[in-house]
């Protein structure tokens, strides 16, 4: 049987749940300023660091603002390169906690989902109408939940982009987890949020797909065959479970777990894959698109 979430079968309207987020918030944004002194009393800009601790620039940048919660690893390196004195380890657990809060601060549709995402050993992404929340830019999920029919409050949107951001984390996790994108070309030319906010978007799946471990690819718009017609859809394999199937539309969400089901969506994707540019051609197709301005 097929397991059934928020909408479709079950004929729940997908709720905006309204909730605050200060607390998780000012947490991560007091650890963020704790590296950033610390940083700065070492002498090094955060380009520095962020070659130091193995991390890219923009993320230690989001962690010392407190947009992103800093992985365990992150925190023993910068303990040992800034000698923190045990001050960033001891904030661990804390942070664990804090993360946890995050999650739950997904729409309730959602949480189930997200769950499953956060301890994912493989993730394949068919992505039709608009980038994958674990690809978007912090001024991309804003610009897509402030467009959100009806208009959503700003308390709530702020809420979701937080959260969104916080689910980005499953990308930084060691061992990683196996992640392919197949993203329509579409998608990559309308510019939601106006063209800055776009530009910087298009940089993002340059750096994601130019990152060991993760496969982004562009289904041209010039193909006469296209296996993913029918909408996109994740194939998720959470830890220790069998691959299962997310589709999201309107107001309806599911989540599927019959495999008969989870195989034909696996055979699109496979199609859906070899249809698509190979990955380096999808990269240059994002620089090309990227300098058409």
């Amino acid at each position: 049987m097929a397991e059934v979430q928020g909408g479709g079968d079950s004929g729940d309207v997908r709720p905006e749940l309204e909730e605050d987020l200060s607390e998780v918030s000012d947490f991560l944004k007091a650890i963020g300023k704790q590296i950033k002194l610390l940083r700065e009393r070492a002498g090094l800009t955060q380009k520095e660091f962020a070659k130091k601790v193995g991390y890219t620039e923009s993320l230690i940048g989001a962690v010392e603002q407190g947009k992103r919660t800093p992985q365990r690893e992150l925190l023993e390196a910068s303990e040992r390169i800034l000698d923190a004195g045990g001050l960033l380890i001891v904030t661990s657990d804390d942070i664990e906690s804090a993360k946890a809060k995050a999650r739950v601060r997904h729409p309730e549709w959602f949480r189930g989902y997200a769950g499953l995402e956060a301890v994912c050993e493989e993730l394949n992404d068919w992505s039709m109408w608009d980038l994958s929340g674990l690809l978007q830019t912090e001024a991309h999920a804003r610009a897509v939940f402030s467009m959100r029919q009806p208009l959503l409050s700003e308390d709530v949107i702020e809420m979701r982009v937080a959260a969104r951001m916080a689910r980005q984390d499953v990308l930084t996790k060691w061992p990683r987890a196996m992640f392919s994108w197949v993203i329509d070309e579409s998608v990559l030319r309308r510019p939601l949020g106006g063209w800055d906010v776009h530009a910087e978007q298009l940089r993002r799946l340059l750096e994601i797909g130019n990152t060991r471990g993760m496969v982004v690819q562009v289904l041209p718009l010039d193909r006469t065959e296209h296996a993913g017609m029918g909408g996109p859809f994740v194939l998720i394999t959470p830890k220790g479970r069998s691959q299962m199937g997310y589709i999201e539309i309107q107001t309806s969400s599911r989540l599927i777990t019959g495999q008969s089901e989870v195989r034909i969506l696996n055979a699109r994707y496979v199609t859906l894959r070899s249809q698509a540019h190979t990955p380096p051609e999808s990269l240059s197709l994002i620089e090309k698109i990227l300098g058409e301005r």
